[in-house]
């Protein structure tokens, strides 16, 4: 390393042209660089889906949940296996240890699935499972109105118009529509009928799948030449499957029509989406693992932009977004870099009092941090996300640190009446082991947080890893480009006066005091300094994240089970009501199912109290309504949509389970620390309970299996 600047003074043109190539890499990077809030995590986890309409909890644990469990746990890797079941739904989410390839593990979960397919109940659905991804949700929402179509007619504009188009930008994954209605065909069946005729629902309903579809006949050689065959049996509207003919046996046929009332209209509306006390369409966006959120986002806008012009009678507003606390970000982290960087050249200058020393130091600062940008988008595939863009904000300073110290040596044997040549090639021979011994232990600190285990090392990776490059890339270029522009650019006026001066006095003054009171200074200093870092290390409050006073939140509301959608639009309206009271609320969007729901809140920016003050200064007002588990989601610690804290008891005996669960939560209420400690889970569910006579239904031949799908 002492001979590298020698070579750099002597031979000028390679490391010129060397990092003229990295500043140009390193621009075309920083413009093709994602720009997202947070860094893409990767989470060796797999989601397992498994829905049977209208089971209850009970016969889905028995029946699907534990052999599930059973089948993935003896994969290589797992380290731990959750399940939830709801009604009609049965969900497991396997983790494995952090560091097993996700697509190995997903593979080996599906397969797994696969293996006991045949074990699990036939009337279920396809099982899904999927990679668990949590960095995902939707990153913008849109709501759609119009008064020259029927709500019928917007939902499918949004399904096939809107859902297409914004389908087609890259880096889009999915468009969600909430609200609104889907078109179905609709086959009311007569009983009356049914029973004169002899007919079942399941015989109906069998022979509807296999006739009304169209389906593929294979190929025929007609006239010399190979044509396709199809068989079309889909009818086209409502009358047409109306006249379908239901086979009865022995040579009878009836139409469909004859035992069913057939129409052409809507399913049964599940969600609803409000705006301002009215019932809107909305539109969900979430942008693909891999890709940027400020790109996908504006180009997202851009084409809505386009639809508003092609179609002047649809209104598209903007609900929510979490990209412009992103771009915020991104432009904050950018700014804090440049000014950090300008305040530095100014340190410089006022110590040396040299412009020609002032712009070489200053230049340490661009040589250095832009060809960053090539090595964490090529090499380490990284984005620009909060962690990144803090790291770089951070060394801002730290870029110049071995500039400085070889100018500074630079300037002070041209001091001694050297010409510049010869005081670059001395004094940046002298001081080369020191500036890499500094350099050095930068890395030797911030390398091992990229290689940090677990969650937090994932995201600190970026952190780390951009710090340790950085400071990298600046000690080449004190090493090659300051000692060699030096050389060439800094003139030299003979002998003079050098680190002299009141100020200097006094800190040479408390440096000699210092290395003549070597342990005092030791003891004393590090002493008091490991102190205050063991005090401050109690005291201070532990989070995974700080709560960041952002200008949207959201609320969770979940209901007992059995309730309609009427009931649910009623509890989110009074919650609606109880949030709009508060003066600093801007806008509330409410996407509700049956069941529960969310509120999609907007703050004004002028408001007056801190987001996390405010959510908790609402949260009583929303528990005190009624037959509703309604709370603010978690930020920062939490998972999305739920709470920072959740503790999981097991058992076999439910009783004992939910009295334990009681006491807990009792406790949980009586620590100032906690607030609206609840129990999740658990609610009775009203349903109707058919017990089939076992000797009447052996008798006629009916068996509880299909009895349970003629009903269903």
């Amino acid at each position: 390393m002492r001979n590298i600047s020698a070579w750099s003074i002597k031979n000028p043109v390679p490391p010129l042209v060397l990092f003229a190539l990295l500043m140009l890499a390193g621009i075309l990077s920083f413009r093709a660089m994602d720009i997202n809030n947070q860094p893409d995590i990767e989470f060796p986890g797999a989601m397992i889906m498994v829905a049977q309409p209208g089971a209850a909890p009970e016969e889905l644990e028995n029946q699907v949940t534990q052999r599930v469990e059973a089948a993935v746990r003896n994969i290589t890797g797992v380290d731990e296996v959750n399940s939830t079941v709801s009604e009609g739904s049965s969900r497991t989410m396997v983790q494995f240890a952090i560091g097993t390839p996700i697509d190995r593990a997903v593979n080996d979960v599906r397969d797994a699935i696969a293996n006991i397919r045949s074990d699990l109940p036939q009337g279920i659905l396809q099982p899904q499972v999927s990679r668990l991804d949590i960095a995902g949700g939707p990153i913008a929402y849109f709501a759609v109105e119009s008064t020259a179509m029927t709500l019928e007619e917007l939902s499918w504009f949004v399904d096939n118009t809107v859902a297409k188009r914004l389908l087609g930008i890259p880096g889009m994954a999915q468009v969600r529509r909430s609200g609104g209605v889907s078109r179905e065909i609709r086959v009311i069946l007569d009983p009356d009928r049914m029973q004169a005729y002899g007919v079942t629902a399941s015989q109906v309903n069998a022979q509807l799948r296999q006739v009304n579809l169209n389906a593929a006949g294979g190929r025929a050689e007609i006239a010399g030449a190979e044509q396709s065959v199809r068989v079309m049996g889909n009818a086209r509207n409502a009358v047409g499957l109306g006249e379908t003919q239901i086979n009865l046996g022995q040579g009878r046929s009836i139409r469909l029509a004859d035992i069913a009332d057939v129409r052409d209209g809507y399913a049964e509306q599940r969600s609803i989406s409000k705006l301002n006390g009215r019932q809107v369409l909305s539109f969900s966006m979430a942008k693909a693992k891999g890709s940027s959120d400020v790109t996908v986002y504006d180009a997202a806008v851009k084409e809505i932009d386009a639809l508003r012009t092609q179609y002047p009678k649809v209104s598209f507003k903007l609900i929510f977004t979490s990209v412009e606390y992103t771009k915020n970000q991104y432009h904050g982290a950018i700014d804090a870099m440049i000014e950090g960087a300008i305040l530095a050249v100014l340190v410089v200058w006022l110590f040396l009092r040299d412009w020609r020393a002032t712009v070489i130091s200053a230049l340490a600062i661009p040589l250095s941090a832009i060809p960053t940008f090539w090595f964490l988008d090529v090499w380490l595939g990284f984005s620009l996300n909060q962690l990144s863009l803090l790291a770089l904000s951070l060394v801002a300073g730290v870029l110049v640190d071995d500039a400085i110290v070889e100018i500074e040596n630079i300037v002070r044997h041209m001091r001694m009446g050297k010409s510049a040549w010869q005081a670059s090639m001395d004094a940046a021979d002298e001081i080369g082991l020191a500036v890499v011994a500094t350099t050095m232990s930068i890395v030797a600190v911030f390398l091992p947080v990229a290689l940090m285990p677990g969650i937090s090392g994932q995201f600190f990776k970026n952190f780390g890893a951009t710090v340790a490059v950085s400071v990298l890339i600046s000690l080449a270029v004190a090493r090659l480009i300051t000692p060699m522009l030096a050389a060439f650019f800094l003139k030299s006026e003979g002998q003079a006066e050098h680190g002299t001066g009141k100020w200097v006095d006094v800190y040479m003054g408390i440096l000699n005091w210092a290395l003549a009171n070597r342990m005092k200074t030791v003891f004393g200093i590090g002493g008091v300094a490991l102190g205050l870092t063991i005090v401050l290390f109690a005291t201070l409050p532990m989070t995974f994240q700080p709560d960041v006073d952002t200008d949207d939140s959201q609320v969770t509301i979940a209901l007992p089970p059995g309730v309609t959608l009427p009931q649910t639009e009623a509890i989110v309206e009074k919650a609606v009501a109880v949030l709009e009271s508060s003066p600093d609320l801007a806008l509330a969007f409410a996407d509700v199912d049956v069941g529960g729901g969310n509120i999609y809140l907007t703050l004004k920016k002028s408001r007056t109290m801190h987001r996390i003050d405010w959510e908790r200064a609402m949260a009583p007002k929303l528990a005190a309504i009624p037959d509703a588990r309604i709370g603010f989601s978690a930020q920062g610690d939490g998972p999305p949509g739920g709470r920072p804290i959740s503790v999981t008891l097991t058992g076999n005996d439910p009783i004992l389970l939910d009295s334990t669960a009681r006491k807990v939560v009792e406790e949980m209420r009586a620590m100032p620390e906690l607030r609206q400690a609840r129990i999740d889970g658990g609610l009775q569910r009203p349903e109707i309970t058919i017990k089939p006579r076992l000797d009447l239904a052996a008798e006629l031949g009916v068996t509880t299996a299909a009895l349970s799908e003629t009903i269903r």
